[in-house]
């Protein structure tokens, strides 16, 4: 029987009225690993514009040259042709430098976090709410497999991107199981657990965009709230979206697609 949106966010509602501020408290954490924090650039853009206001403020210039120092400075001379390429060359190099610390973060920290994350969800559903879940990913030595197979499952979404938008979304879908599938067995590899994450998903894409579009009306609420009432709604996409995993893994095993023991850990 093909699963529901109604019949999936009922049993997410179930488990989250006994487990909310746990499954809050996870969501956020997910948010911030999954590179979806909100930034400040607003804030700081305000804050750059009155520096220089104020800056302009205390030592006008006029003709070029800034006055208030004691002594005249030809503007042209600072700001020439190789000052520019300077700051510039220094802008990148802290640009990538930054860039790299936050893929890195991503790659070893935010990965097991994720699966950690997910296996939560799916347990909490299960079993319930246990926070120790959350630091899943970092013991019983499966660490590396963990951080190996997300690597590439977020690797191959990227490169499908490349070709066009659309082939990266759908197999983004695709892959969306994989951190699933690893809390369920996180010693599977790498190959393994995608093409089960392949066939988990086949003829539910379309149905699961569909789900994904279903939030919006509430993420739309919960901007209305300055933002604040998005964070709310993460733990209700979050407890769902364990709920679909479940059930694609229950159609999965029965329709033969994958077997029961391969997502038991050994």
């Amino acid at each position: 029987m093909m699963w529901t949106r109604a019949e999936l966010k009922t049993r997410a509602k179930s488990v989250l009225k006994v487990t909310y501020w746990k499954s809050f408290l996870v969501s956020i954490i997910l948010a911030i690993v999954g590179g979806s924090g909100g930034g400040s650039s607003s804030m700081r853009a305000r804050m750059g514009n009155e520096t220089g206001a104020n800056f302009l403020d205390e030592y006008n210039y006029s003709n070029g040259d800034f006055n208030g120092f004691g002594n005249e400075i030809p503007f042209d001379s600072i700001m020439d042709g190789e000052m520019l390429a300077y700051l510039l060359a220094v802008f990148g190099i802290i640009a990538l430098i930054a860039l790299l610390v936050g893929i890195a973060l991503r790659i070893f920290l935010g990965y097991p976090l994720e699966m950690g994350g997910r296996k939560f969800f799916v347990q909490s559903s299960r079993y319930g709410a246990d926070l120790n879940y959350l630091g899943y990913g970092f013991t019983k030595g499966n660490y590396l497999n963990i951080v190996k197979t997300m690597f590439f499952r977020d690797l191959y979404i990227f490169f499908w991107s490349l070709l066009l938008i659309i082939p990266g979304i759908i197999k983004s879908y695709s892959y969306s199981m994989v951190p699933y599938i690893l809390a369920d067995n996180p010693q599977m590899e790498t190959d393994v657990a995608i093409q089960m994450s392949m066939n988990m998903t086949k003829g539910h894409k379309f149905n699961m965009w569909v789900l994904d579009l279903s939030f919006i009306g509430w993420y739309i609420l919960g901007m209305i709230a300055l933002g604040i009432g998005i964070l709310f709604v993460l733990p209700y996409e979050n407890a769902t979206k364990a709920e679909l995993y479940i059930e694609l893994r229950k159609e999965a095993i029965e329709s033969g697609l994958i077997s029961a023991h391969d997502l038991v850990e050994s």
